[in-house]
């Protein structure tokens, strides 16, 4: 990301963009993206200092207890951004959104694009950190699941069933990138036709057995032919 200079959005002093720290009032800095021309800005400001776009409002609250985040153990912050409530990790910048929340971004159009311009040039600082392979739930502190977010992403989520999804720094935008280039609508038409072949894979099966014992004269009931069907099916979801 290039370098620039930049008015810290609490004095309004000028201060490098790449800065954490304003050297006058102390004020901590992040860069965030415009909205519309995609310039740098702090988080904080009003409006972009490129083509004076209105900011996407935020807000950060660190006074409660919000857990603590599963990478660095840091003490997370509430981070809402328009009407979507996260929690942010300072130092590692990782987030967590709990379940509705994060299909609620899946969902709306407009939540995903002010979460994307919030977290653009979020990046993780601590790279061993990304080596940890289990992490635990800052809410119920069990070991959370790893998942390719559908399957197809290449974007590797920790999952709490019950209580949320943690993204490391790069991972939520990612993932948000992958929504708005189709690819979530590309995972479930693939999904539906790896259910349509799994049904015509059990239709082909339950014929075969059919003539099988016909040419046999087994005598079995449809009841046992139902059964094998069933078997058979349940047999594909573990081949």
């Amino acid at each position: 990301m290039k370098t620039e200079a930049l008015n810290c959005p609490n004095c309004g002093a000028a201060v490098s963009s790449d800065s954490a720290q304003c050297q006058f009032c102390r004020s901590r800095l992040k860069t965030v993206g415009c909205p519309s021309c995609l310039g740098s800005m702090f988080q904080g400001a009003k409006f972009c200092p490129h083509c004076g776009v209105k900011a996407v409002a935020a807000e950060i609250k660190g006074a409660a207890d919000f857990g603590r985040c599963p990478r660095c153990g840091t003490k997370l912050n509430s981070l809402t951004i328009a009407e979507t409530d996260l929690r942010e990790c300072e130092k590692c910048d990782g987030l967590w959104a709990d379940v509705e929340t994060f299909e609620n971004i899946c969902a709306d159009r407009e939540r995903r694009a002010a979460v994307l311009t919030f977290t653009t040039n979020r990046t993780l600082p601590n790279l061993d950190a990304a080596k940890i392979k289990y992490v635990p739930c800052p809410d119920c502190k069990q070991l959370m699941n790893r998942s390719n977010f559908a399957r197809a992403s290449g974007v590797i989520i920790d999952i709490c069933k019950q209580h949320g999804i943690w993204f490391d720094a790069e991972e939520l935008p990612k993932i948000i990138e992958f929504i708005q280039k189709g690819g979530l609508d590309m995972a479930r038409q693939k999904e539906k036709l790896e259910i349509s072949d799994q049904r015509n894979r059990l239709r082909e099966e339950e014929r075969r057995q059919i003539l099988r014992d016909r040419r046999f004269d087994t005598g079995r009931s449809a009841d046992f032919e139902h059964e094998s069907g069933i078997r058979s099916f349940i047999n594909l979801l573990f081949e």
